[in-house]
């Protein structure tokens, strides 16, 4: 990557372009990443106007696989005057605390010892020169025909407004713009209506610079912060692109369908993608194509209801419901017969693929199960309070959880007057398909009646009078279930449950000791 120091003095003013000091004398170099303690950190950050941080631990494998790409992106960023520092949390176990460190690697970005913001890209080289760079620069830098030209190569993806002095209204939006997606883009203006005709748009217009696909695109329709924003997302969007871990999170955000392409080998990727670019552009903003590399990641085909040893293969996920249409695996990857799927899909011709363990004949025991095909019938379609556990067979917080929800199920299926109005069920989120991402076990939501689009999630100790209260006051009948169920032993005892000290985890898929669960990190 080139380096623009000389642009960025241009645009920032002598000011802003703070020379390198030199680390401080008890500041360890480690290569170009300054190693730094609590006794050197303060002094450093208000000594810089930038800096990014690393908060790490020694035997933290994150930490370890980061670390020459910190480097690397630690030598590019220095010739920025960005410079890249990091802790050791198992000796400055104090700084650590006061900057809430909870994780490793965790990074920060610093403007000061008392102005801090995690770090928002992905944890590439690439990824981290981009991102800083854009953290040194105005929000919205003016541009003129001498500066264009290194700007527009700064960064895989800029944008420049061409808006005339005059024209305040345009002028404000696209800065409020500007200003909200800073972290994501880089911004500049130029009022020269000449150079903007050179660029072949006109005043008032933005025009997305590329270095992928057509190079460009230009957007000249009303300029509000909603309007500008969907447009960027589809402009900055590969026509079919490689998704990863640096990449997935854009790609669920994105508010339309994902088609994934899986193939083993960089060439079958290659190909498919050259081979698909037509079907992209047909249905651009409709949806987002992209390669998948089947060998470090083929395991996901299975949560889109694939088989996960059978590539080439294709699958479209509906990010927003999370619903999928697998493309049937017995037929070859033929890019127009694909295409005929993707449009039918997109259409609404085609049935989502619905994996699901069969319907019970007979529900045993107080909790209800619930199962990929009668979800929509027992949780939502229905005036009940619904109280739903998503676990995982080898999850142990759901198996210490099970007595107790089945206490507590039954206080309200074994009440006449409570069994029509609250259920207590659960599904196995690895077994069946279920509308939301679910990101740890047990995870807990109340569906209330009336409300179903709107679920509460549980966050508080895993006891029955707290789940019962829980209940009570997101639900819609406000049931308390321990009122009931004293009184269907007509004045007896309720079973005291022993609260818990504090909330408990939920555990992850990478917390279990199932060893040959397999879980791809995309």
């Amino acid at each position: 990557m080139r380096s623009f120091a000389p642009l960025i003095v241009s645009l920032l003013g002598a000011a802003a372009a703070v020379s390198a000091a030199e680390p401080a004398a008890d500041a360890a170099t480690d290569g170009n990443v300054l190693a730094l303690t609590g006794e050197t950190f303060n002094d450093f950050v208000k000594e810089h106007p930038l800096v990014l941080a690393e908060f790490y631990a020694p035997w933290c494998g994150h930490c370890k696989s980061l670390a020459p790409k910190y480097e690397e992106a630690a030598t590019e960023l220095k010739s920025k005057n960005i410079p890249l520092v990091k802790v050791d949390c198992t000796t400055e176990e104090e700084l650590c605390r006061t900057y809430e460190v909870d994780g490793y690697p965790t990074l920060k970005v610093f403007r000061g010892p008392d102005s801090h913001k995690p770090y928002g890209g992905a944890r590439q080289a690439d990824s981290i020169i981009s991102y800083m760079t854009k953290q040194s620069m105005p929000a919205v830098s003016i541009l003129t025909e001498e500066t264009l030209g290194d700007f527009k190569t700064m960064d895989s993806i800029v944008i420049v407004g061409y808006i005339g002095t005059d024209d305040k209204t345009a002028n404000k939006s696209f800065t409020a713009f500007a200003e909200s997606q800073r972290d994501n883009y880089l911004f500049g203006a130029s009022n020269d209506a000449a150079l903007a005709k050179t660029e072949g748009a006109k005043q008032p217009s933005i025009v997305l610079y590329k270095d992928f696909d057509e190079k460009k695109a230009v957007y000249d329709g009303k300029l509000d912060e909603e309007a500008i924003l969907k447009w960027v997302k589809v402009a900055s969007t590969p026509l079919v692109g490689e998704l990863g871990p640096e990449t997935y999170s854009k790609y669920m955000a994105a508010g339309i369908p994902l088609g994934y392409i899986f193939a083993e080998t960089a060439e079958e990727r290659e190909q498919f993608a050259e081979e698909f670019r037509p079907i992209a552009e047909k249905h651009r903003g409709e949806i987002n194509i992209v390669t998948l590399d089947a060998k470090a990641f083929g395991a996901h085909a299975g949560n889109l209801n694939l088989e996960p040893e059978k590539f080439p293969a294709f699958a479209i996920q509906e990010t927003d419901k999370n619903a999928k249409y697998p493309y049937d695996q017995s037929k070859k990857l033929d890019a127009k017969e694909v295409g005929k799927f993707i449009k039918n899909v997109l259409d609404g011709k085609v049935d989502p693929s619905i994996k699901s363990e069969p319907i019970p004949e007979e529900q045993e025991g107080s909790v209800t199960v619930v199962v990929g095909k009668n979800y929509q019938e027992v949780v939502i379609d229905n005036d009940k309070d619904v109280l739903l556990e998503f676990y995982a067979p080898w999850c142990g917080h759901c198996k210490a959880l099970a007595p107790k929800y089945e206490e507590l199920a039954a206080l309200y299926a074994d009440v006449a007057e409570f069994k029509d109005k609250v259920v207590v069920a659960k599904i196995d989120a690895t077994a069946n398909d279920v509308p939301d991402s679910i990101t740890g076990f047990p995870t807990i939501k109340l569906f209330p009646a009336g409300k179903k689009n709107e679920p509460v999630e549980y966050a508080g100790s895993r006891t029955v009078e707290d789940l019962v209260e829980f209940i009570k006051q997101n639900g819609k009948y406000e049931i308390d279930g321990l009122a009931g169920g004293k009184k269907a032993t007509e004045g007896g005892d309720v079973t005291a449950v022993p609260s818990a000290s504090s909330t408990e985890a939920a555990e992850t898929p990478a917390a279990s000791d199932k060893k040959e669960e397999v879980h791809d990190e995309l």
